[in-house]
């Protein structure tokens, strides 16, 4: 690891501040400090994140639950509010990697990294979640542009995201068993207004399925999704699977996320 400074902001407003400078922000660290101490990244300056109070916890914020940046997997899992509200974020966040991994890692870090296999992004995407910073507020289909790219600019920091609450949803992954990454992750979300269904761990980072959301639409129900062709054209292909595999993949998933959510 290479020598760097690092700086504790108190506030919200400190952190950005800092982070315009040009210091790291350092959530859960899960990704920053292994690529320091692997040398892969070297960072002259870090602003730790874990004593700004005001950016975590859970709340009712209108017609969404709203979560902190850096409320932590743990948290969330265990939040009766969240259980309540959308229990399928909780499932999700209590699945996160293990047990170390959910009690440092943090939302707003999973998200501005933007990891093609992280599990948090297809729930942002799939409910249609708004992402606040410390300077604007984005959709959840305007903030991830690429892999380990994000909508955010220099200096940017979230501060919270806010999940719309739907009539019913699920996530299921198929996990890597090593790094217990979903090798592929669909998240399905019923409202009013429709179906959104968003998948991870393709290799080029969360998407909605426009085929599957069409059929879901039409009809909520396993065999609805089982009828649509997924095109492995894209998608990754590397030790852990070929790109028809992942394909084949989102398909299983997809059939028993709604599977789950309708009570199955």
């Amino acid at each position: 690891m290479y020598a760097f400074n690092l700086q504790r902001a108190t506030t919200a407003a400190e952190a950005a501040r800092l982070a315009a400078t040009g210091a790291r922000p350092l959530a859960g660290g899960q990704t920053l400090v292994t690529a320091m101490k692997l040398r892969i990244a070297q960072v002259d300056s870090v602003v730790d994140l874990g004593g700004v109070a005001e950016l975590a916890g859970i709340g009712r914020h209108g017609n969404a639950l709203r979560v902190g940046a850096m409320t932590r997997h743990a948290a969330v899992a265990a939040s009766a509010e969240v259980q309540q509200a959308i229990p399928a974020l909780a499932d999700l966040a209590g699945h996160i990697g293990d047990r170390q991994v959910r009690t440092m890692g943090t939302l707003g870090g999973s998200l501005a990294n933007n990891d093609p296999a992280a599990c948090y992004p297809a729930a942002v995407l799939g409910l249609g979640a708004t992402v606040h910073t410390t300077s604007r507020a984005i959709a959840a289909d305007d903030f991830f542009v690429a892999v380990f790219t994000t909508a955010l600019g220099d200096g940017e920091l979230i501060t919270a995201v806010d999940f719309p609450l739907p009539r019913r949803a699920a996530y299921v992954k198929f996990r890597q068993p090593a790094s217990r990454f979903a090798l592929i992750g669909v998240f399905v979300a019923q409202f009013e207004t429709g179906v959104r269904v968003a998948v991870t761990g393709g290799g080029s980072g969360v998407f909605r399925h426009a085929g599957l959301e069409r059929a879901l639409n039409a009809s909520f129900t396993p065999n609805a999704a089982a009828s649509v062709p997924i095109d492995p054209t894209g998608l990754a292909s590397d030790l852990h699977g070929s790109a028809e595999y992942r394909a084949s993949l989102i398909g299983v998933m997809a059939q028993r996320a709604v599977a789950r959510a309708m009570g199955a």
